[in-house]
């Protein structure tokens, strides 16, 4: 894997570290209500508040597979390439269903990143 390859998947790693810090321990900061447009009272709400966690958490754990597959991993491209595709489906989804941003500002990274794997 090249060092452009790595320092894309570390960045796109990072970002989904930091969605988790800001749906799971954030999850009522001025920033998440920015981030996800949402108000202070509806990020409060029990509901709410309960499936920015768990969301949060998937998104820790991607970020984590991320980081595992550049540090650890004894097939590193593939692994990286499989959480790279997934990121990008879940933001394709979430751009046709939510906000049609999602697909740059969720996945733009993550597809530059896939696309340098396959400049080895």
């Amino acid at each position: 894997m090249t060092v452009i390859s790595t320092v894309l998947i570390l960045l796109v790693a990072l970002e989904f570290l930091f969605i988790l810090y800001l749906e799971t321990f954030a999850t009522t900061s001025e920033r998440t209500q920015r981030v996800f447009h949402l108000t202070k009272e509806e990020l409060q709400r029990p509901s709410v508040n309960t499936l920015f966690k768990n969301q949060g958490i998937y998104n820790g754990l991607i970020g984590i597979g991320l980081l595992y597959s550049v540090l650890f991993a004894s097939a590193p491209v593939e692994l990286s390439r499989l959480l790279l595709i997934y990121i990008i489906l879940v933001a394709l989804y979430g751009s046709i269903t939510s906000d049609k941003k999602i697909i740059f500002t969720q996945g733009g990274l993550a597809i530059l990143a896939l696309i340098t794997t396959f400049f080895l």
